[in-house]
C-alpha cells in the first residue's frame, strides 16, 4: 500500500478529485457534505490497475481555520497530490499547505490542476510547478483535471502509479510509533484507533505503550482498508483495536509505541530555517505527526533553539515537524530535532556554549559522533534516540579482537560494563584518571588507602558503579579488593610507627601460635581499633579472617598444609584441634578456605583438602607440611 495527504486551498476540488479517483465519499460528516466544505480528515482509497498496488489517501480541509488538522493528516504521510484549482490559481492556503509540506520535508508529490473544465489549466500549472519546484518537493509531474466530466483522470492514476513505484519502501522490522488520527468506540469491541503506519509492523496480539508510557494495550484486532489483518506491514492506513489500562482516553495526536524501544522527552534542541531563531515567538506551536503541543522556544543560535514542551513527546534525533505561531500570522517554520536528552543550561554562557556545539550536529543520526560526544551512553538509550550503534574497532587495530575481513555489516561496539557504551578516547582516559585517584587517596588516607569504588564513581562523576569496576578491571595499575581500589605498581603504603609496632606485637603474640588470633580486648590494649586493622590489612601486614579476627600474612596457606596431613575428610573439631585453635577462629578460617577452594564440604558435618592445580583431580596425596610456627619473611 502507499498513502498519499491531499493538499491546497479550501474549495480547489480536493475531495471531489479523490472522490472521482476512487469512487468513495471522503466526507464523513453530513455537515461537510451539505456545506461542501471538508472540516476534518476523510480516509479513501483505490487500486492502481488489475495487479498495482492499494493507493490509500488521506483527505485534508483546506479552509485557514483547518490548518491544524491539515498539519495533522499530511504530518505521518511521505507523499502528498497538490491541487490547485484552474479557475482560481494560487491562493493563501495554497501557499501555507506548501510551506508546510517544506517545513516536513515532504519530496514526492504530483500535482493536479482541477476545474480544467472552467478555465484554461496551462497558466496556473505552470505558476504551480515553478512554486513546488523551489521546496523539498522539488519538479513534480503535473495533470489538469475536471472531476465533472472525467478528462484527465486516467492520466493522473497513471503518474500516480509512478510516484508510488518511487516512494522508498520502508523498514518493516522498525519500531513502530503510530500517530492516531482518530479513536472511537465499537459495541462489542472496545477502543478502536486509527493512523498512518510509517514504518514497522503491527500484529495482532501486539502489546503497544502509550506515549506517557503510563500502560501498554494489547492489540486486539486489525484492519487495512476495512479487512481483517493478522499483521499490517508499512506504510499503510490501519485500525487497531486496542485493549487496556486507560484506552477510553486515547485520541487524535496521541501515539502508540513499541514498548521499551522510544525515549519520551519534555525538551529538545533543534535546527529551525527560515528566518534567525532569535526572531521565534516564545510560545508556538509543535507539530508532528498527528501530535500539536505548545512548547516554550529558547533561541540558542543563529539557527537552533530549546523547545519546552507542554507534554512529552517520542522524539528520536533527525525528525522533522513543524513550528506554528499560534493563529497562523507567521509562515510554519521546519525543525529538524537535534538532541532528544539536552543538557541543562544552568551555568552562565551555558546557552552560548551549547549553541557552538548544536552548530556542529546536522541532525543525520550518527552513532560514532554521538557517542565522542556524549562520552558514555546506554546501548538502548541510544538507539531510543534513533541513532545506529556504531560499529566496533576495525580489524587490525591495536589490542583489539580478531575480526573477520568480509562482513555484510560491521559489527556493532560492545558495551564496556552493562549496557554501556563508552568513547574509546574518553574510557582511556578515565583509566589513567583512575589510577591518579587512586594513587592520590592511599597518599592522603594512610591508614584507609583503598580508594571505596563508590567514591571513586562521585570523583570520576560516572553514572553507575559498574563503569567503576569495569575500569578497575581494565586498567592494569589498579587492583580491587573488598569494595575498595589499590595501586598495583605502586609502593605498599607504609604504617604510621603505632600501627607498625602494634602489629610486631601481634606478630610476637602469634609466633607460638599461629592460628590463636588475639581477643578483641588485646587488639585494644594494642591501640589497633577497626580503622588502623583496615590500614594493616590493606598494607599486607595481617590477614583479615573475619571482622576482628587477624592473622599473619600466609596463615591461610599454613592452615591448609596442617589440614591436608589430616585423615580425610575431617570435622571442624578436629581440624581445630590440629590448628590449636578456639572454635571463634576455625569456623571463618575454614569458611575462608572452602572460598579459597583449598577445602570443600563432604557434608554438614565434614570437609576435605581439595586436590591442587595439576595434580590430576580427586583427593590429593598428604604432601610433607611446612612448620606453622616457623617465621615468615
Amino acid at each position: 500500500m502507499r498513502v498519499l495527504a491531499t493538499a491546497g486551498h479550501v474549495d480547489h476540488g480536493k475531495s471531489a478529485l479523490v472522490r472521482a479517483l476512487t469512487g468513495m465519499e471522503p466526507d464523513r460528516y453530513e455537515e461537510e457534505r451539505r456545506r461542501g466544505l471538508t472540516l476534518d480528515l476523510g480516509f479513501v482509497w483505490t487500486r492502481l490497475g488489475v495487479d498495482g498496488e492499494d493507493l490509500a489517501f488521506v483527505d485534508v480541509p483546506g479552509h485557514e481555520r483547518f490548518v491544524a488538522t491539515m498539519l495533522a493528516g499530511a504530518g505521518p504521510v511521505p507523499a502528498v497530490l497538490f491541487v490547485v484549482a484552474a479557475d482560481q490559481g494560487w491562493q493563501p492556503q495554497s501557499e501555507e499547505h506548501l510551506a508546510v509540506l517544506d517545513a516536513l520535508g515532504v519530496r514526492h508529490g504530483v500535482l493536479a490542476v482541477t476545474r480544467s473544465d472552467l478555465a484554461d489549466p496551462e497558466p496556473v500549472r505552470a505558476d504551480a510547478v515553478e512554486r513546488l519546484a523551489g521546496t523539498s518537493l522539488g519538479k513534480v509531474a503535473s495533470v489538469a483535471v475536471s472531476a465533472v466530466t472525467g478528462a484527465g483522470l486516467d492520466e493522473l492514476r497513471t503518474e500516480l502509479a509512478r510516484l508510488a513505484d518511487r516512494l522508498p519502501v520502508p523498514d518493516a522490522g522498525a519500531d513502530v510509533r503510530l500517530w492516531l488520527d482518530r479513536a472511537f468506540t465499537v459495541r462489542g469491541h472496545g477502543t478502536v484507533v486509527t493512523g498512518t503506519l510509517g514504518a514497522g509492523t503491527l500484529r495482532v496480539g501486539d502489546r503497544l505503550a502509550t506515549g506517557e508510557g503510563t500502560a501498554e494495550l494489547r492489540v486486539r484486532g486489525l484492519q487495512s482498508l476495512h479487512e481483517q489483518r493478522a499483521a499490517v506491514g508499512a506504510v499503510a492506513r490501519v485500525a487497531v483495536n486496542v485493549h487496556g489500562p486507560g484506552d477510553g482516553s486515547l485520541r487524535r495526536g496521541h501515539v502508540l509505541l513499541t514498548p521499551g524501544r522510544w525515549l519520551s522527552t519534555e525538551v529538545t534542541d533543534v535546527r529551525v530555517t527560515g528566518e534567525p531563531a532569535a526572531g521565534l515567538p516564545r510560545r508556538a506551536t509543535l507539530h508532528i505527526g498527528t501530535a500539536a503541543v505548545p512548547v516554550t522556544v529558547r533561541p540558542l543560535g543563529e539557527d537552533t533553539a530549546r523547545l519546552t514542551l507542554d507534554r512529552a513527546l517520542p522524539l528520536r534525533v533527525g525528525d522533522r515537524a513543524v513550528l506554528r505561531e499560534p493563529g497562523g500570522g507567521r509562515v510554519p517554520r521546519a525543525v529538524t530535532v537535534l538532541d532528544v536528552r539536552p543538557p541543562r543550561l544552568t551555568r552562565r554562557g551555558a546557552g552560548r556554549a551549547r549553541a557552538a556545539e548544536l552548530a556542529g550536529l546536522t541532525g543525520r543520526p550518527d552513532g560514532a559522533a554521538e557517542l565522542r560526544r556524549r562520552k558514555l551512553i546506554r546501548r538502548a538509550d541510544l538507539r531510543a534516540m534513533g541513532i545506529p550503534v556504531p560499529p566496533a574497532p576495525a580489524a587490525g587495530a591495536p589490542h583489539g579482537p580478531a575480526r573477520t575481513r568480509h562482513r555484510e555489516e560491521p559489527a556493532a561496539a560492545e558495551p564496556v560494563a552493562g549496557d554501556w557504551l563508552a568513547d574509546a578516547e574518553y574510557w582511556s582516559a578515565l583509566k589513567d584518571r583512575l589510577a591518579a585517584e587512586t594513587g592520590r587517596h592511599a597518599r592522603d588516607h594512610p591508614l584507609a588507602p583503598g580508594l571505596p569504588t563508590e567514591a571513586a564513581r562521585r570523583l570520576l562523576g560516572l553514572p553507575d558503579r559498574a563503569l567503576v569496576d569495569a575500569l578497575a578491571g581494565a586498567a592494569p595499575r589498579v587492583r580491587a579488593r573488598e569494595g575498595r581500589l589499590y595501586l598495583a605498581d605502586g609502593p605498599r603504603p607504609g604504617l604510621p610507627p603505632p600501627v607498625r609496632a602494634a602489629v610486631d606485637a601481634v606478630r610476637r603474640d602469634l609466633a607460638g601460635t599461629p592460628f590463636r588470633a588475639p581477643e578483641a580486648g588485646r587488639l585494644e590494649e594494642l591501640g589497633l581499633n577497626r580503622r588502623a586493622l583496615a590500614a594493616a590489612v590493606a598494607a599486607g601486614a595481617l590477614l583479615r579472617i573475619a571482622d576482628g579476627i587477624v592473622l599473619l600474612p600466609g596463615a591461610d596457606a599454613d592452615a591448609a598444609a596442617v589440614l591436608r596431613a589430616l585423615p580425610q575428610p575431617f570435622t571442624l573439631s578436629e581440624a581445630r584441634r590440629a590448628l590449636d585453635t578456639t572454635r571463634r577462629v576455625a569456623v571463618p578460617l575454614l569458611e575462608l578456605l572452602d572460598a579459597q577452594g583449598r577445602t570443600e564440604r563432604v557434608d554438614d558435618q565434614r570437609r576435605c583438602c581439595r586436590a591442587r592445580e595439576g595434580n590430576g583431580g580427586g583427593r590429593e596425596s598428604n604432601p610433607p607440611a611446612r612448620d606453622p610456627r616457623a617465621p615468615r619473611f
